[in-house]
Order: C-alpha cells, then structure tokens, then sequence
C-alpha cells in the first residue's frame, strides 16, 4: 500500500518534523516524530500531491497558514515517495534561499535511509552522494535542492516544487524582489522541466503579486479547484484557511469552524485574528491566515470595517427588509482579441435602523441581453423598490434590450418584470462615486453573508480599492451606485406595511409607484395588441 499510496506511505514512515540541537552542523541533525497523528486536511493534501505528480503536466498550488504542516508532507514525505516509487526520476526542489531547501533535503534524506522506507523498497539501500543540495539513490532517481536565486541549471527534472518562493512580506511586497522571483521561475526553473513534468507550489500568501498571485485569475477570492489561470494551464488549486469563511470549505467545514483544533485550539487562532484594535492583524489575518492578500495602503475600505451575517438564521429572515439593486454592465462582448470587464448585478436589503444587508449578487461575462435578463430576474426575485444604473454609453446600449425582454416575458404572463429604475450621473472621480456607501461601511451598517462565495469576492474588491481604474472593481461600481442612489432618497429605510403596499394613502410614493406600473402594464397591454 504504501508504495501505491502516497498517505499510506505517510503513515508508513517516521516523519521527521523539528530539528533538535544545531541546525547549521550537517551531522547534528536529529528529528522527533510529527507531534500528532494525520489530520483530515493532511490526507487530502497527500491526494491532491500524488494526483498532480501521476498527471501528465500536472499543476498544483497549496495555500495554507503557518503551522499546518504543508512543507513537511508536501516537501519533504512527497519526493521521498516519487523518488523511490519510479525509478530514474529526477526531482528539483527550491525555496527562497538555500537553508530552508536543504533543511527539508536532510529531512528527506533521513526518511530515505530509515528502516521503514528500506522495508517499502528493499532494493534502495544506498544514496548515491553524501551531498545536501544533490543527490540520488541507486535506482537511478535524483534530487536537486537550491534556492531560488541559486542557479537551477545542472539538472532536468520530472517535476519541481517550490517550497515558499518568498520569505516574508517585506520580500512579497518588493517589486524588486517579487520581479526577480518571477523571471527566475519563468526562464530557469520552468526552463529545467522535461515534457509531462508536474510543477507543486507551497506557500502562505503574503501579498497579492507573489508567485502564485501572477499565476492565478485576477478575480480569484479564495476558492479551491480546478481553476484556469492567466499561464494558460488550469491549476489545481488547494486553499485551507485557518478559519472557514465558505459553504466550498475543501474540507468540509461550517463557516466559523477552524483548522486542525486537534491541534490549534480556537484560543490560538485568536491571537492573530483582527481586534478592531490593531489595524495590522486584518491584514496579517487576511494573507497569512485566510490566504487572500489585500494592498496594505491606499484602500477605501478596511477589512474589519466589514460587518458578517448569517443568511439562514431565524433573527435575520425575521427582519423587515426594503430591497435596493443596482448594475454595472460592460457592454463590449468577449472575443479572441478583447477581454472585458464583468457585468455585475447586485441587491441590498435596508431595514428600519438603516443597516445595510447584502442579499444577492449576478457577476458574468455575457452578451447584453444575457446581462438585462439577469437584472430582470434579480429585480423580480427580490420585488426591489428601486434599480440603480449610471448615465452613459453603457447605459444607451442596454435600455432597448432590457425594454424588449421586459415587454417579451410579460407577454408570456409573468408578472412582476417593470420596476423602477433610476439613472445617477456617471462621475468619472472613482473615489466620490463610492464616498456614500463608504460612509456605511465605514459606520458598521453594511453586512455580507457568511459562506457566500460572491460576498467573500466583493470584500476582497472592496478591500483593494484605491480609488484609480482597476479590471477588479466593477463589483464596487455597483456598490457606489446603491449608497449613491439610497443618499438621493428622503427616506429609504422606511418599512411598508401591508395595509400600505395593498391600498397606499394619496400623495404617498407608493402611490406614485402603483400609478406607474399600473401604466407600465397598460403600456404593456398595447403593445401585445
């Protein structure tokens, strides 16, 4: 079993996990069991390594907080295993310098010359060289370990895994530095990969333009799976945060529920948990932790400004809420040459105290009518009071077809298709066509749901917003329009009674409201006949 599976193999072998006495003497080396048996998220970090290393060019990025134990299994367990699972096979492993590398080669050179590994493979009984930075066994695999800046250039590999490209943030968040590990990663180390290799990325996220960062899709908020990326490969993308934030948790987990509590009580994940008191620990909790970097200065919008609800609970279903929507359409269609912004649809629900609560979210890529469906279908679901868009080209584009499809699915007998719907001035200063819904945020008024995938990637919009045109902004396009739309109305917090909504009282807005769709419908009416 354990020469077929990798987590076999894992719990076959001594596992060596911290170094006791001097680190920097070669001979001096001794390790100490892994303190805890194999966690959940272990075992399926040792399938996702031994899927990405069986697959012909295999891609694999793992995300996950200090102390879950990524490296030792991922960096030093898995190319013990390969190496003596097919013979001839030719690793390279790098890191951001030479010590942390050749620290995870002594570790793996001891779990190749233990008792346990020469019971698995009985005819692998010596390495080839006494060396840390390279080395083989007599089957004829080989292992070359450096840094990243060291110089790959000696070996052709089967597959590479770079173990922590960067050592902290300061690294992360230099141009310098993050351009240099960029064109080392491009012309060196994938420049050593024979054909079919597999390429493993290990590390937590210190910024959002580290290695994995200039990999990934510029609107990635955090999910795992198979995921195309901008190097035109789709990755297999593992993200374990230290606090689950999403219905898709890979492992399963209810939002609030923490990694590895064998392990890490929920005490030791609140020391690095944002306090409201010290600025840094929503940034540091952000990247390191929940994997998702956000720029450190310039922001609108702050992290912990952000307030969190529980969409299934009873005390939210309960509360009397006044729907509010709003669009941001980008009007010019995909094609080979032209990658264009997203259309985004977005509702909010107001109740009496003025609290903001975010209900719904259409995000895509589509023709214009694909987009006005949406919007339709967003407005009629949540029987908005009022709609939202901006003056503008976009604007003259969209109003005929929305019209059309609005006549279109009336006439097939649905109801409810004509809402109101306003248009706001489209400003071009970024910064002041957000100011009123930054107002409520920054107040505490504005909730987003837990667990909801795209509540998750408009915080992280938000978060990063600096005010200048970004291709990652259109979700805050949207958000601009509602807290500019809700500070134009008198009154936008005011319940509605049912009494009101069946027989509103004269000179009232709802009464206003129900002559104009009582004439939008007579509108309707003619144009059937």
């Amino acid at each position: 079993m354990a020469r077929e599976s990798l987590v076999a193999f894992a719990q076959a072998v001594t596992i060596p996990s911290a170094p006791q006495g001097d680190e920097d003497e070669a001979d001096g080396w001794i390790y100490k069991p892994v303190e805890s048996c194999m966690a959940h998220h272990h075992r399926l970090l040792l399938a996702k390594l031994q899927a990405c290393m069986e697959e012909r060019y295999g891609r694999l990025m793992i995300f996950m907080p200090p102390g879950s134990a990524k490296s030792i299994y991922a960096g030093v367990v898995a190319p013990a295993w390969a190496m003596g699972r097919w013979p001839g096979f030719n690793l390279v492993a790098t890191s951001y310098a030479d010590k942390p590398i050749h620290r995870n080669s002594r570790r793996c050179r001891q779990i190749v010359g233990s008792k346990e590994y020469r019971a698995i493979w009985p005819e692998l009984p010596v390495l080839s060289s006494s060396a840390i930075d390279e080395w083989g066994m007599s089957n004829g695999s080989t292992a070359l370990w450096k840094g990243i800046d060291g110089g790959i250039t000696s070996s052709r590999a089967n597959g590479v895994i770079i173990d922590d490209p960067v050592a902290n943030r300061g690294e992360a968040e230099s141009a310098t530095v993050m351009d240099s590990r960029w064109d080392e990663y491009k012309d060196t180390v994938k420049s050593r990969l024979k054909p079919g290799a597999f390429i493993i990325i290990i590390q937590t996220r210190w910024a959002p333009d580290d290695l994995a960062g200039r990999i990934l899709p510029e609107d990635w908020s955090g999910e795992s799976g198979r995921i195309m990326c901008r190097d035109g490969f789709e990755w297999e993308v593992l993200c374990i945060a230290a606090k689950c934030e999403r219905k898709d948790d890979p492992l399963g987990r209810k939002i609030g529920e923490y990694l590895w509590p064998e392990w890490f009580d929920a005490r030791h994940w609140t020391n690095f948990e944002p306090n409201g008191k010290d600025p840094g620990l929503a940034r540091s909790w952000a990247s390191m932790y929940q994997q998702r970097p956000r720029p450190d200065e310039g922001n609108q919008f702050e992290a912990d400004w952000i307030k969190w609800y529980d969409p299934d609970s009873l005390d939210f279903k309960r509360k009397p809420l006044r729907y509010y929507g709003a669009s941001d359409y980008a009007v010019t269609e995909k094609s080979a040459s032209n990658d264009p912004d997203w259309t985004e649809h977005g509702v909010f629900g107001m109740d009496p105290e003025g609290d903001l609560y975010g209900v719904d979210w259409w995000f895509d890529r589509v023709t214009i009518d694909e987009g006005a469906n949406a919007e339709i279908t967003l407005a009629k679901r949540w029987k908005v009071s009022e709609w939202w868009g901006a003056r503008g080209k976009d604007e003259n584009a969209v109003a005929p077809m929305r019209k059309r499809l609005q006549r279109e699915r009336a006439a097939r007998g649905e109801r409810g298709v004509y809402y109101h719907r306003d248009l706001l001035p489209d400003d071009k200063d970024k910064i002041a066509k957000v100011a009123s819904f930054r107002g409520y945020v920054h107040s505490g008024c504005v909730y987003l749901p837990l667990g909801r995938p795209w509540a998750i990637r408009l915080a992280d919009q938000l978060c990063k917003f600096r005010g200048v045109d970004s291709d990652q902004d259109d979700g805050v396009d949207v958000c601009g329009l509602i807290g500019r739309g809700l500070a134009e109305m008198r009154d936008p917090a005011a319940p509605v009674t049912p009494e009101e909504a069946v027989n509103p009282g004269p000179f009232t807005v709802n009464q206003l409201r129900r002559e104009q769709r009582d004439q939008q419908r007579a509108g309707a009416k003619r144009g059937r006949r």
